[in-house]
């Protein structure tokens, strides 16, 4: 989308719903990015518990479509706060579309290339079929991965699947997908087939903060303290989960469609160790990480982390 385009429909964004005449909590529409899971479990649970009226706000939770899209969601103002990967964030904000972090779900980089059991190492994927998304981030990704490892990313054949790795990797459609090891490489493992991960952070990466909360510049310049509210709500939301995670497993496990609790339960655990429930974003780790996505080619040069990202927002 033109970046003039982007101006337009984010004119008047972030408005609550309510008209201002009413003197309820306002409204924050929070977008998420994919199949609810572990990661969105500290959105849902400040709704379930109500810790999002406790800090002046009532969150709503945007489901994704069959083609999930938050940031479109954000910028069409169908959304005030979005769950964002990371690079998707940079590379948005690289084509002018105003979009800043403001909090991270993870510590640590979920992105993973699974691969099928004969592929020992990411150059055994030369010349072979890897299956893409079709977001932007995703070929970056797999290129930092395989010329880490000494392969050839241009011998490499891209096939879109969508959304279907998980389907692709056990039809064997492809040899390899860049994927969620906290998502699609659980489900696999459940599945009881064997598969190669090769995460991002074993091949060069920092580790950075994969999952991101995102709002638009002109929301958090006319409704600071609304984003701010949220966070606040998904704060207590993440530390709920830590001390009591049944419930939001339970939960998650509706929301997503998937009634096999000793899956979601190994998504929760596989994401334990990674989540800070202040949600804290780390500029130090974010630099190296903006020097890590122009060093592999996903941005033209780094981006500008003073810009990008909103820290300590109370």
């Amino acid at each position: 989308m033109a970046v003039a385009a982007t101006l337009a429909l984010l004119t008047g964004c972030g408005g609550n719903g309510d008209g201002g005449a009413t003197t309820r909590a306002p409204r924050v529409r929070v977008a998420l990015d994919f199949t609810p899971n572990a990661v969105h479990a500290p959105i849902f649970t400040a709704v379930r518990t109500g810790a999002d009226r406790r800090h002046g706000v009532r969150l709503t939770i945007e489901r994704p479509g069959s083609q999930p899209d938050s940031l479109k969601a954000l910028i069409s103002g169908r959304a005030d706060v979005g769950v964002l990967d990371i690079q998707d964030l940079a590379i948005a904000r690289q084509k002018g579309v105003p979009v800043v972090a403001v909090g991270a779900l993870v510590q640590r980089p979920l992105g993973a290339l699974i691969a099928q059991p004969g592929i020992r190492r990411p150059a055994d994927l030369n010349g072979r079929r890897v299956g893409v998304s079709g977001l932007p981030s995703d070929g970056p990704f797999l290129k930092a991965i395989v010329q880490h490892d000494g392969g050839d990313y241009g011998s490499i054949r891209q096939v879109t699947i969508g959304f279907a790795a998980v389907s692709a990797l056990l039809g064997r459609k492809v040899d390899a997908v860049p994927a969620f090891w906290n998502v699609e490489g659980i489900v696999l493992a459940q599945r009881g087939r064997r598969f190669r991960e090769f995460r991002i952070d074993d091949y060069g990466a920092p580790r950075f903060p994969e999952v991101v909360l995102v709002t638009t510049s002109a929301m958090l310049r006319e409704h600071r303290d609304r984003v701010a509210g949220a966070l606040a709500a998904i704060r207590d939301g993440a530390r709920s989960v830590r001390d009591d995670p049944e419930p939001a497993i339970r939960e998650i496990a509706k929301e997503s469609g998937d009634a096999d609790l000793r899956l979601i339960r190994a998504q929760f655990d596989a994401l334990r160790p990674i989540v800070d429930p202040q949600l804290t974003l780390r500029r130090p780790v974010l630099e190296a990480w903006a020097t890590f996505t122009a060093r592999v080619g996903l941005l033209d040069k780094a981006p500008d982390v003073g810009a990008a990202f909103v820290f300590g927002l109370r």
